[in-house]
């Protein structure tokens, strides 16, 4: 990669911690907008409605409670383009030009500011390209439409990047999570099920080149003025497994459903006696644990005042868990009330994370065990770890080194901080000047004066 190792060779680099939950949704929004989860009402990617124990939302980027950068710079009259930055469903009014995210609606028609411009570029560089199928079987075709998504974003970003001097100027690569969730298996020695010398061994460092020429391209036209960061919102490591959250409340008795189920039944056709469950959870990158609580919940039963006795027992016999083979299972538990500034939308009553996020939580029902080998929505080699990476690179300022660690929340007040905007007064967020180029800000910078973009 050699493009890349060019701007590490004169750039400040370390891990950036992601967020709690280790989700795209919220920590791609809390890069960006410079507050927690709870503060934002993001959980993940399906929140519950109102308490409903079935109907659920999705984010969308015109809930966000605050305004990510994009719209910090629009509103001061700065210029901007952002390309498919979560969430960006609907495409956000900048000042400049916004093409929506991964989460776009199959078939949806309002998919960039301005509106006319979705159907140049589907003209000139094809039909444009949001997301892929990644949890499927099959594996040739899908590589070649991740690669295809990539390159054609990237074109398209390339033309848009030289239409003016923009201030900010974003782009959000799917590709990569994809390429991680689809093929784990075939590259990392590591994981439970690889092979040596298959078919899709090299899978990784081929799409990894194809990124680098495409950030390659971007920054030949770029020019020294342009301040580059790259960051990725969560790491990746290999999956061991799924851990069956409603079927092991089921046993322990606090989740109350027909003995027999079909395997794989989803918690919303098992008929669940809601009358005679206090808890019930949700499947995904980590288990959202709900409680059934009287005057809250459609059909509650848990009073208030009866939580801190259910919850105790239930993180009691979650902490005794062991695996297949006898061995403990590591479970750690997180309380939305404690862990945020404040907690808004829907959030789960607690969060819970298997053998530090190693294990998915699945949330059918009818297995034959608790412990699954695979996902049980679809196929899934990867999920995701608590590091990220960042890396900046200015051009007037090389400073190759390591700059430490990152909270995703401190991104946006450094960024903003860095280049001399003031710090809107919502952030939560600090200012880590150790990670800048420079360790300082642009008023620093020497010859060459302030970056006219970033």
């Amino acid at each position: 990669m050699p493009n890349l190792a060019r701007v590490i060779s004169a750039g400040v680099r370390g891990p950036l911690r992601t967020t709690d939950p280790p989700i795209s949704i919220p920590a791609w929004p809390v890069m960006f907008t410079g507050v927690d989860p709870g503060t934002l009402g993001l959980y993940g990617f399906r929140h519950r409605l109102n308490h409903s124990y079935h109907q659920t939302y999705g984010p969308a980027s015109n809930t966000l409670p605050v305004p990510p950068m994009w719209q910090i710079y629009s509103e001061r009259g700065r210029r901007v383009c952002v390309i498919g930055m979560p969430p960006s469903y609907p495409p956000p009014p900048v000042n400049g030009i916004s093409i929506s995210d991964f989460l776009t609606p199959a078939g949806a028609q309002d998919t960039t500011h301005p509106p006319e411009l979705a159907a140049e570029l589907d003209r000139r560089f094809g039909p444009y390209v949001f997301d892929v199928t990644f949890r499927a079987s099959e594996r040739a075709q899908l590589y070649h439409e991740i690669v295809t998504m990539t390159q054609r974003r990237f074109a398209v970003a390339e033309e848009l990047f030289q239409r003016e001097p923009w201030d900010l100027f974003a782009i959000h690569e799917v590709g990569t999570d994809r390429l991680h969730h689809a093929y784990t298996k075939y590259f990392d020695p590591k994981h439970r099920a690889y092979e040596p010398n298959n078919s899709f061994e090299h899978v990784l460092l081929d799409y990894y080149r194809i990124i680098d020429q495409c950030v390659g391209r971007l920054l030949a036209i770029s020019g020294p003025e342009v301040i580059v960061g790259v960051l990725s919102d969560h790491g990746s490591m290999p999956m061991e497994g799924c851990f069956c959250i409603n079927q092991w409340l089921a046993d322990e008795g606090f989740l109350s459903v027909p003995t027999e189920l079909e395997r794989g039944t989803p918690l919303e056709k098992a008929g669940v006696r809601w009358s005679s469950t206090r808890a019930w959870g949700a499947g995904g990158y980590y288990a959202r644990i709900f409680f059934n609580v009287k005057g809250r919940d459609p059909q509650g039963i848990v009073a208030p005042g009866e939580l801190p006795a259910l919850r105790a027992d239930l993180e009691s016999r979650l902490a005794k868990l062991r695996r297949p083979d006898g061995t403990p299972f590591p479970v750690r538990i997180l309380d939305p009330e404690q862990l945020y500034h404040e907690v808004r939308g829907d959030p789960p009553d607690l969060m819970v994370y298997f053998d530090e996020l190693r294990w998915r939580s699945a949330g059918t029902m009818g297995h034959p065990t608790n412990f699954l080998d695979e996902n049980d929505t679809g196929p899934d080699d990867a999920v995701h770890a608590m590091n990220g990476v960042y890396l900046w690179f200015d051009p007037l300022r090389p400073d190759e080194r390591e700059g430490g660690p990152l909270e995703m929340v401190d991104v946006l007040p450094t960024l903003l901080d860095y280049v001399g905007e003031a710090l809107p007064k919502h952030l939560q967020g600090k200012v880590v000047r150790s990670v800048m180029p420079g360790g300082g800000p642009l008023s620093a910078r020497g010859p060459g004066g302030a970056a006219d973009q970033s």
